[in-house]
């Protein structure tokens, strides 16, 4: 019944949250030690945003200055100005690697520039993984895309998952035959800005949460929501921030 009679915006925004893993994050027992904290004001704002609440505060992006700010959130959270967006990629490729480290896999960060012949000003692999793949290196190729874009608004507001099917489409087709060239697996992680990680990312953390559990001597279950809450608290905090940033100071 909420879905039927939303606007597409909002049902693609309640079809992402739904989806599994979208809300590990608040799951997630606080640790500023471990930095799976959001200070109380990210907090608020992550609520009302994940809630469909508005967050535009009526008023006109600080970056963009002939671009209002609409009350999902949408402007604020895709915004290429003002950096949020590079240190939200890297922030969550940071904490995929340490991952992989303490799985004690052969980890590497920001492979392939230079290496290919007729693609050399490009890196395929955010993180590269040794013997990932039947002796093979993977590169992991990290993307966050939002569910209300435009291009994609018309699925996603059907298909719960659509905008992270597209990006994964998107990077296999941009990154795949320069990953072959190298003679490595392409695995794009792509994630929407709601939580909700695609088919390739799903394998990839389950494959991971096996070598972690032995390493931990923990349940495979325990390791995978671990997994999950860590990367979306990483998400979800970069993305309060970021609406926090083109939010007008009080008068």
């Amino acid at each position: 019944m909420l879905l039927e009679s939303s606007s597409p915006a909002n049902r693609a925004r309640l079809l992402s949250v739904a989806a599994p893993h979208a809300s590990s994050w608040l799951s997630v027992v606080p640790s500023p030690g471990l930095g799976l904290h959001l200070e109380s004001n990210e907090f608020q704002m992550a609520i009302r945003w994940r809630l469909g609440l508005d967050t535009s505060g009526r008023s006109m992006c600080p970056f963009c200055p002939d671009t209002a700010l609409d009350p999902l959130g949408h402007h604020a959270v895709t915004c290429r100005h003002g950096g949020d967006v590079v240190t939200r990629h890297n922030r969550l490729r940071d904490e995929v690697f340490d991952l992989c480290r303490r799985a004690h896999l052969s980890v590497s960060v920001e492979r392939g520039h230079g290496l290919t012949r007729d693609l050399a000003h490009t890196r395929p692999a955010d993180i590269l993984i040794a013997g990932w793949d039947r002796g093979k290196p993977a590169a992991l190729d990290l993307t966050i895309t939002s569910p209300l874009c435009s291009v994609i608004l018309g699925e996603s507001c059907y298909q719960a998952g659509a905008a992270a099917l597209a990006a994964e489409t998107r990077k296999l087709h941009s990154n795949g035959p320069k990953c072959q060239e190298l003679g490595w697996s392409c695995i794009p992680l792509a994630v929407e800005t709601y939580g909700n990680w695609g088919k390739q990312a799903h394998d990839t953390f389950s494959r991971l949460a096996s070598f972690l559990a032995i390493h931990q001597s923990s349940p495979k279950a325990v390791v995978v929501a671990e997994i999950y809450g860590r990367l979306n608290v990483v998400l979800v905090r970069s993305i309060a921030r970021a609406i926090l940033a083109r939010e007008l100071p009080p008068s």
